[in-house]
């Protein structure tokens, strides 16, 4: 049910097709976008990640531990450990007293070189604060991924019992739904006034301020995120295997893209595509997206040799 997004060229063939789904849906809850199948599940890898940090937010560890904006943000992202970014994990392990080797994800070279580091440290700043057992924190039976599923249904609005539940890569639990959940998450990350509970409301609010204060922390230099998340009116974060969310705040729209191949390499003109099609005022968000991802392709001496084309409308 997936549909054709976009198609590669190297001169005038068509080397490569990727399929996939778009979905955008309205504080209404209706779905008023879309390309494919709405009902696909799918994984939201690392576009959990800002929902994930709430219950750090919440519980009020970032003024326990005197995290400044930067470290505060950097719990939400998937960074390229970018020197800055480095630096402000370092920071972050000698205010809260976690130690490295803590964390489960790959040591390439240091484990806080993963991009997921950022997250971890705040799942560890819970078990921590809470009194769990840090050693097995991965765990889906964890008390601590318990307490973040919980949040996952609560800001997506799918029965907690309904999430079904993956390993990530990074090596803690993932969770799947359907894609017209995913992007009512995002729709409530922009519009935080549709969450009931005034706890995790407001900690929503201080996590998209800071995405958006912060972008270079939640990805790094000229990534998608750090360029979307300039623009105030957005709140938006990639995950692995091609999945993509953006909620718009103005607009009260949330939206999730899935490439079904999984490259992400589609993102930037994808949603451009997107903003575009809907009519999105701000031009300057898309012009920094076609800038820093155009449709041509070019080859190792920087000769253009293809393009690629959008080939979806959106429903």
């Amino acid at each position: 049910m997936s549909e054709v997004l976009v198609e590669e060229y190297r001169g005038e063939i068509v080397e490569n097709v990727h399929r996939g789904f778009i979905c955008g849906i309205s504080d209404s809850g209706e779905v008023v976008y879309s390309v494919g199948e709405p009902e696909r599940v799918t994984f939201m890898r690392s576009t959990a990640k800002p929902i994930q940090a709430i219950p750090v937010f919440k519980l009020g560890l970032i003024e326990k531990y005197g995290l400044e904006g930067r470290e505060a943000a950097i719990l939400c992202a998937s960074h390229m450990a970018e020197p800055f970014h480095i630096e402000v994990l370092e920071s972050i392990m000698n205010k809260t007293g976690i130690p490295e080797d803590l964390l489960i994800c790959s040591a390439e070279p240091r484990r806080i070189y993963h991009n997921c580091a950022g997250k971890h440290l705040g799942i560890l700043m819970l078990c921590k604060e809470l009194g769990y057992k840090m050693e097995d924190y991965w765990s889906i039976d964890h008390p601590v991924q318990q307490l973040i599923r919980e949040h996952i249904a609560i800001i997506s609005g799918y029965p907690e019992e309904d999430i079904q539940i993956g390993v990530d890569g990074c090596g803690v639990p993932v969770f799947a739904m359907p894609l017209i959940f995913i992007a009512n998450a995002y729709l409530r990350l922009a519009c935080p006034d549709l969450i009931r509970d005034a706890q995790i409301r407001s900690a929503v609010e201080k996590i998209t301020r800071l995405m958006n204060a912060y972008p270079e922390m939640i990805a790094g230099t000229n990534r998608v995120c750090s360029l979307l998340l300039q623009d105030d009116n957005i709140v938006a974060k990639g995950g692995a295997m091609g999945v993509y969310c953006f909620g718009l705040k103005k607009e009260r729209l949330g939206f999730v893209l899935k490439i079904e191949d999984g490259s992400s390499d589609e993102w930037g003109i994808i949603i451009a595509a997107i903003l575009e099609q809907i009519g999105y005022d701000n031009k300057d968000t898309i012009q920094r997206l076609r800038e820093a991802f155009p449709d041509e392709i070019k080859n190792d001496n920087c000769r253009i040799v293809g393009t690629r084309k959008v080939k979806f409308r959106l429903g």
